[in-house]
């Protein structure tokens, strides 16, 4: 007798599987281990988002902290400059009312110091005695200043005389070397070269660093020329062209040469 097929085994796999299936769709999503998993991960990604969100602030931050820091700098560096600024002109206005009362102090000095006559200066065309300075009393600066005063006037006796009692009283003042420049030129005004030129060779050997040295060269040509000493004259003209090309007194000297060599000399 044949028995019918045995098909109890698969319909109860079938009946399982779909059993199993029901389960599964009814297993709640906190429960579901692939719902769990996707959720972890959103919750990494949304930390992950806020972290490089933060870093971001925190850069942000960070460079305006610096700005801010760089701003604070600017502004001390702005006042130094502006106090640094407001005292260099209190300095300098300072400064202004200290010439400026030194210079009136020295008028006073001079106004007092040159008069030899009653009510008339030296300046005012007073007389200079031998062996008196311009400014009796007063340093060498007033009294090279009062000297140089008589040459501008066209005193020139007088201003002769004031150099050289300056040069007497003060010989190492820094004025010196252009005292004996001017001694020298009070004299070469009045065609007196015999007595100008020891003058200006005075100042040759004595101020070699002078910057009277071109022009006292010139004149001691100048000097040697009107006295026919022209041998003496190209040489010391020469010698200014050499040593001081770039100056006044070299073209001057140059201008001389050119017209001694269409005389002959």
């Amino acid at each position: 007798m044949r028995h019918a097929p045995r098909i109890l085994p698969a319909a109860a796999g079938f009946a399982l599987a779909a059993i199993l299936g029901g389960c599964q769709m009814m297993v709640p999503p906190e429960e579901d281990p692939v719902y769990l998993k996707q959720v972890e991960i959103d919750n990494r990604l949304v930390k992950v988002e806020r972290i490089v969100d933060n870093q971001g602030i925190m850069n942000l931050v960070g460079e305006l902290e610096q700005l801010r820091k760089e701003n604070a700098t600017l502004r001390n560096e702005v006042e130094t400059l502006r106090n640094a600024q407001d005292q260099g002109g209190e300095r300098q206005r300072q400064l202004y009312l200290d010439l400026d009362q030194r210079l009136q102090a020295m008028e006073q000095r001079l106004s007092a110091g040159l008069r030899t006559e009653p009510g008339k200066s030296v300046l005012e065309g007073g007389s200079l005695a031998p062996g008196q300075l311009p400014v009796p009393g007063g340093g060498d600066r007033a009294n090279y200043q009062a000297a140089f005063e008589l040459l501008k006037q066209g005193r020139y006796d007088q201003a002769s005389l004031a150099f050289r009692q300056f040069l007497a009283a003060f010989p190492q003042s820094k004025l010196a070397d252009n005292a004996q420049y001017w001694l020298g030129e009070s004299y070469y005004v009045t065609q007196k070269y015999k007595e100008a030129l020891p003058e200006f060779e005075v100042v040759v050997a004595r101020f070699p660093q002078s910057r009277k040295m071109p022009d006292a060269l010139l004149k001691m040509g100048y000097c040697n020329y009107e006295l026919k000493r022209y041998e003496a004259a190209r040489k010391a003209l020469q010698t200014v062209v050499q040593n001081y090309a770039e100056t006044t007194a070299a073209r001057l000297a140059g201008q001389r040469l050119q017209v001694m060599a269409s005389e002959g000399h």
